[in-house]
């Protein structure tokens, strides 16, 4: 009798992990669900490999979120010496164009002495598209962005057009795509793999956890003084009055220290920019509270 109790009590704790996961997996859904459009997840905790998503291996349009692979380029680019971040990439009024760019307003008449750090700082914490536009030229073109990470083996990712391109013509956004999952496996490799020195990764880590664009998303319901280091991305909204893209992925350290990768993509929503944010916001929550209890 009792080696049978100790038995049932032993498979009953060995399935706790997978029933706590399940749960996690319901609040997702139903948090998904909770909002016109489309939703997509994928989560890993770094340091144990578990993953969960939903919709994961679905395309969605990125959006700014492509900025996050343009610095890594760039980083790269650093690393084996065909950049500097002192660099100078002079900024003329001929760069600019209508569209979301603090640069473009603090220097309205162009800056020569901007340099490829400030270029970067703007792009990242920023989200300015003059910058990332200023970015792409100096790295030969989402091209060579696009090849790049399918050099880290991420396949379900695409970067095909700049900022300019996609402010012409607002289909192009869906050119620049990926999956939840190819995101959270790009994030998992900036942090684990060598494609950075450890010198660049900090740098653009610092920049990630400086991010002021979307403050309610992945951040909005966190404990205070939690560090993430993230990269949004919104979209436009469509002519039938649907929002391309509201999005945000990035790292989360949780008290322990370890780290959660977590995407969350919302598109073609009829809800306005908070509802979507706060959906977010929620799942980044839900994530949390499940592995920031476990040891």
């Amino acid at each position: 009798m009792l080696i049978r109790l100790i038995f049932i009590l032993t498979l009953l704790s060995s399935h706790i992990p997978l029933m706590a996961q399940k749960s996690l997996r319901t609040q997702i859904a139903d948090l998904a669900e909770s909002i016109s459009g489309d939703v997509g997840v994928s989560i890993r905790l770094i340091e144990r490999g578990d993953t969960l998503s939903y919709h994961g291996k679905h395309p969605f349009p990125m959006q700014s979120v492509f900025k996050f692979p343009l610095a890594l380029q760039v980083m790269n680019d650093v690393d084996n010496g065909k950049l500097t971040l002192d660099k100078k990439l002079p900024v003329n009024k001929s760069d600019y164009f209508q569209t979301h760019s603090p640069l473009m307003k603090e220097f309205p008449e162009g800056n020569p002495d901007l340099t490829v750090g400030d270029a970067l700082k703007y792009t990242i914490e920023w989200s300015d598209n003059v910058g990332c536009d200023l970015l792409f030229k100096l790295v030969g073109g989402p091209k060579r962005v696009d090849l790049f990470v399918n050099g880290q083996a991420i396949r379900d990712m695409a970067i095909r057009n700049t900022e300019r391109e996609m402010h012409v013509n607002d289909q192009l956004q869906y050119q620049n795509w990926s999956t939840p999952q190819a995101m959270e496996q790009l994030l998992t490799k900036f942090l684990t793999s060598n494609m950075l020195s450890e010198k660049s990764r900090t740098t653009l880590w610092d920049l990630m956890i400086g991010t002021k664009t979307g403050p309610k998303r992945i951040r909005g319901l966190l404990p205070a003084g939690t560090v993430v280091a993230n990269r949004t991305g919104t979209g436009d909204k469509t002519k039938d009055r649907r929002i391309s893209a509201v999005n945000d992925v990035g790292i989360i350290v949780l008290p322990n220290g370890q780290h959660l990768a977590i995407v969350v993509y919302v598109t073609n929503t009829h809800e306005e920019i908070p509802e979507a944010e706060e959906v977010i916001a929620k799942i980044a929550k839900s994530a949390y509270d499940h592995y920031a209890v476990e040891k």
